[in-house]
């Protein structure tokens, strides 16, 4: 029975599982999204995002612990130059896991984990303005007004140049 127990093993012995966190949360940093099984994703959401919780005091002390963790230059310089400033006025819930179906081999549950400020395709700041506004079910008036005077228009320009081509 696992009373009380909170982490999941992974299978692994601690030094591998921090290791292993250690590497994906890396390569998270980096690439903004990576794709494993289920359980590693939601192993790494629980290490990861303290981290970039960390990462908005850009303080020695604070560089210093997330380094201790990501044992990466790269990553900590990226985590605190990159990824802090967009996650500023975040409250938390920095990173997204989507179910991808099971793998073939094993029939292991596969997952994309994603840092949710650096998706486009669900960013809300992207879909603000004109997309928003092409998107309503009732036409106002200007927008009629200006599909008739178009109307109008393409109806007054093709009788003149009929009009022209008979006089020549």
């Amino acid at each position: 029975m696992r009373h009380g127990n909170k982490n999941n093993a992974l299978g692994r012995k601690k030094a591998h599982r921090d290791s292993m966190l250690s590497n994906m949360a890396c390569s998270l940093i980096e690439h903004k999204r990576i794709e494993t099984t289920l359980a590693k994703a939601k192993a790494l959401r629980i290490f990861v995002e303290p981290l970039i919780t960390k990462s908005k005091e850009d303080s020695t002390h604070s560089r210093r612990t997330v380094f201790s963790y990501l044992r990466s230059k790269e990553a900590t310089t990226t985590l605190f130059r990159d990824v802090a400033p967009k996650v500023a006025d975040r409250p938390g819930g920095y990173t997204r896991i989507i179910k991808l179906g099971n793998r073939l081999g094993d029939a292991a549950e596969r997952a994309m984990i994603e840092m949710v400020d650096f998706n486009t395709t669900y960013s809300p700041k992207e879909k603000a303005g004109a997309e928003v506004k092409r998107t309503r079910r009732s036409r106002t008036k200007a927008s009629t007004a200006k599909a008739g005077a178009a109307k109008t228009e393409a109806k007054g320009d093709a009788p003149a140049a009929e009009g022209e081509a008979k006089a020549e």
